[in-house]
């Protein structure tokens, strides 16, 4: 089987989640109906990574025919994961925990996680618009070559 990853990061706090949602599943859309099968990779750490989820679950629900699954990349087993796995499962298709980020300085570990996900992804879906970890691990997806749909460009 065909596998195409996406992966998605981006501030924290965001502007305009509406529109922003509007875009990503026309972006979701196409993607589920013209790849093979779509694997997408999340973390769970501020309003964007929130609202990636919720639209890839809906996109799911509304246009894939098991083609396409929701998974969580963690930087490292947390509390809140480990008090609340069955309702973490029951949402995502998968829940993996990085391997290099779970042995990285707690401070580098989110980029450390985001980083192993571009590395796996044929495209990166991002909302960056500022410095800081979003548009660190932007740039190393630049770096990197990966094809970047920045939800927040101009």
């Amino acid at each position: 089987m065909n596998i195409y990853t996406v992966t998605f990061f981006g501030h924290r706090e965001l502007p305009n989640m509406f529109a922003l949602e509007e875009r990503l599943i026309t972006i979701l859309r196409e993607l589920i109906n013209s790849k093979e099968y779509v694997e997408f990779l999340a973390g769970r750490d501020g309003d964007f990574d929130q609202l990636a989820a919720s639209t890839v679950r809906k996109a799911i629900r509304d246009y894939a025919c098991g083609n396409a699954s929701l998974i969580l990349v963690l930087p490292y087993e947390r509390a809140e994961y480990r008090d609340n796995r069955e309702s973490y499962e029951a949402y995502y298709d998968e829940i993996q925990i990085c391997e290099e980020s779970s042995k990285a300085h707690p401070k580098a570990a989110i980029f450390e996680r985001n980083k192993s996900m571009v590395d796996r992804s044929d495209l990166v879906i991002c909302a960056v618009e500022k410095g800081g970890g979003a548009a660190k691990a932007m740039k190393y997806a630049e770096k990197c070559g990966k094809r970047i749909i920045n939800l927040l460009e101009k």
